[in-house]
């Protein structure tokens, strides 16, 4: 009699590996969905965060210096100097 036990349903062979890697796929659908079958690169998804979030930063910045200048114009008195005057309504 030998002792070999039957291959339980549950467990997973070794000689396949979990994921999308071990399909056989088409060369088109690897060129076209590559963040399936690349392994993950930490030092450019650092990157790529940082420079997301600086984006969003300069993108908020600008938001609010824009909101700040908004009610300024640039005025000239009598004698020809120009400066800067806030906006003001002729009702109040």
């Amino acid at each position: 009699m030998s002792s070999t036990k039957p291959p339980n349903e549950n467990e997973i062979p070794k000689d396949r590996k979990p994921g999308l890697r071990s399909v056989r796929t088409t060369m088109l659908f690897r060129a076209v969905n590559p963040e399936l079958f690349i392994k993950p690169n930490k030092p450019v998804m650092a990157f790529g965060l940082g420079a997301v979030t600086l984006c969003v930063a300069y993108l908020g910045y600008l938001h609010a210096t824009a909101e700040n200048k908004k009610d300024l114009y640039e005025a000239i008195d009598s004698e020809g100097s120009r400066y800067m005057r806030r906006k003001t309504s002729k009702w109040d």
